[in-house]
């Protein structure tokens, strides 16, 4: 029987949804995630009883951000959680994880900031 997918996930199924296994012993690699948690301050799994972590939807999707940015992109973890800081200024493709693509108001404003600075320094210079 298959989870429903906004159903809360144990630490083991999230590092299998997210191919954090071991090559040499086929283990999960679930200090990871538990590492990512202490880094990354927007995943908030919650913890019961046992002191097991159980992780829901939006935390999930935004270690998948974080595993694609690390894992797939190359990012630092600095370089990361600069991107996820201000997440509103990209979008992560969930269907193929494989573009980043900043949104076109954020990065036209942007261009008009600069194009206004550049215009100041010209009259001052």
């Amino acid at each position: 029987m298959k989870k429903n997918e906004n159903a809360y996930k144990t630490i083991g199924e999230v590092a299998k949804d997210l191919n954090l296994i071991n090559p040499k012993n086929g283990k999960l690699n679930t200090h990871t995630i538990r590492f990512w948690e202490k880094e990354f301050k927007q995943i908030k799994p919650k913890i019961f009883s046992g002191k097991r972590r159980y992780y829901d939807k939006k935390s999930i999707d935004i270690l998948k951000k974080i595993r694609f940015l690390l894992k797939d992109k190359g990012f630092t973890i600095s370089g990361a959680k600069k991107l996820l800081i201000n997440e509103s200024s990209f979008n992560l493709d969930e269907t193929n994880n494989t573009t980043i693509k900043i949104s076109q108001k954020n990065f036209k404003n942007k261009l008009e900031k600069i194009s206004s600075i550049l215009k100041d320094i010209k009259k001052l210079g």
